[in-house]
């Protein structure tokens, strides 16, 4: 079958480099009370079967990837017993390369550390998974673990990445192309951050990352001025995100990354598969401006982009024919995310 726009980029960006482990999706669960290993394991078979996502291999066929969905798969739940120090030093080596020829692109391990305590260890290659796939994986098994079924499902992956191709076809695919070639009709602004080390000439990954949590006193706040704008906690980090963007590159055009779930159509809202698109914001933080009225503008854009965001990310570098720059991603060098999904607790017989 033929894969998806996503799925592609994926696919000719893990070729390049075969151990990649950047679309690794790797999670770890402490499972609290005893488990019933046996009835775990049926149930991570009931999933596969279930979802053809997780039946998934990816071939090339006449110079193009296809996906190839297996009718069934052999799944054992690897379990082994170790101490926390082991259980650390095992968790570390669980995440490795996927071969995208060999399906399922998804593996599991439950480490017993005591009767009442394990640790369920999963990865899955973003190719067929998505965060909210991963939600509703969790969601599911919780469900065929405890014994109940999940209602039939009408539509699996494959028939969506058939029908993103026929959408090509369409006066509406034409019409969100013409948005986002309108957007980027002015030549493609470059974020120029003063960093503390040259840029490389290849982009890689390697970096570190700073946590913070927002005060209470100031969460309150942003929901207030959210409330008086009209606008979405989202609409508004964004905006700030912009202004701090622009005062340390002293750009006033600025384009940030940002993905969406991409699962516009009621019917795929229960299905595992890789849906996330990506949306290039262009915003204008002008210094004569106020924040409230730059605030507006950035809300009328995200709703905007919002409303054409079936248009495949790709679709759109392709056809800027945008000049290659190894140490940069393509359209953006920034991106901002908002998840407000994930269910952290589990609850289970």
């Amino acid at each position: 079958y033929p894969v998806s726009s996503a799925q592609k980029r994926i696919y000719v960006l893990q070729q390049l480099d075969r151990n990649l482990m950047h679309y690794n999706m790797p999670c770890a669960f402490v499972l609290i009370g005893s488990v019933d290993v046996r009835r775990l394991e049926q149930a991570f078979q009931q999933l596969i079967q279930r979802h053809e996502s997780f039946r998934t291999s990816f071939v090339i066929q006449e110079g193009e990837p296809v996906q190839k969905v297996h009718p069934s798969l052999d799944f054992k739940l690897t379990v082994r017993a170790g101490t926390e120090a082991e259980a650390r030093d095992w968790a570390d080596q669980f995440m490795r390369p996927f071969s995208l020829e060999q399906a399922p692109l998804f593996r599991t391990e439950l480490i017993r550390l005591n009767p009442d305590r394990h640790l369920l260890l999963m990865d899955l290659h973003h190719i067929i998974a998505d965060g909210v796939s991963i939600d509703l994986l969790l969601q599911q098994l919780t469900t065929v673990y405890q014994g109940e079924s999940l209602p039939e499902l009408r539509i699996q992956y494959k028939d969506y990445a058939v029908w993103q191709q026929q959408w090509k076809e369409t006066e509406d695919f034409q019409r969100q192309e013409a948005y986002w070639l309108s957007t980027f009709a002015d030549e493609v602004p470059v974020l120029e951050l003063p960093t503390d080390y040259a840029r490389p000439p290849v982009q890689n990954f390697a970096g570190k990352h700073v946590d913070f949590v927002l005060d209470e006193e100031l969460t309150q706040a942003l929901k207030q001025l959210t409330a008086e704008t009209g606008t979405t906690l989202y609409m508004l980090l964004l905006a700030a995100y912009n202004i701090w963007l622009s005062k340390y590159s002293n750009q006033t055009d600025i384009v940030v990354g940002t993905p969406v779930v991409g699962r516009s159509h009621a019917d795929v809202q229960s299905i595992v598969g890789m849906f996330v698109n990506t949306l290039a914001m262009r915003n204008y933080p002008e210094g004569e401006k106020r924040f409230v009225d730059f605030l507006q503008e950035v809300k009328e854009g995200a709703l905007a982009a919002y409303d054409h965001a079936d248009y495949p990310f790709e679709e759109l570098v392709d056809q800027l024919s945008l000049s290659r720059d190894t140490s940069r991603n393509a359209l953006f060098q920034a991106m901002f995310t908002m998840q407000n999904f994930g269910n952290d607790l589990l609850q289970l017989e």
